[in-house]
């Protein structure tokens, strides 16, 4: 049962750095840091972004307009954690 809670911690905290990756690359495009016509960055960009649009886009939804910032990455890299020590928590206690 251990390994699959340490299993879940990982995916989570991956799952967390493409979130980062993805709020870091959107800023670098909307800077025009980074070319999006080269193919490598166009393919990591979409794949971060269609791994990460689908839990964002409902949380966009409940979120009130903030202009152009946009906190809903920061919402859900707050709920992930908050699940995960949540299940560390309960799983932990009862192996104890």
């Amino acid at each position: 049962m251990n390994s699959i809670i340490i299993l879940l911690n990982d995916i989570v905290r991956l799952y967390i750095w493409v979130l980062v990756i993805n709020a870091a690359a959107s800023w670098l495009v909307a800077f025009n840091i980074i070319n999006t016509s080269n193919r490598f960055v166009y393919s990591v960009l979409e794949i971060s972004h269609k791994l990460t649009n689908p839990p964002l886009k409902i949380i966009r939804s409940f979120m009130p307009n903030l202009g152009t910032v946009d906190i809903s990455p920061i919402v859900l890299i707050l709920a992930l954690v908050f699940l995960r020590n949540f299940i560390n928590e309960i799983f932990y206690k009862v192996a104890l």
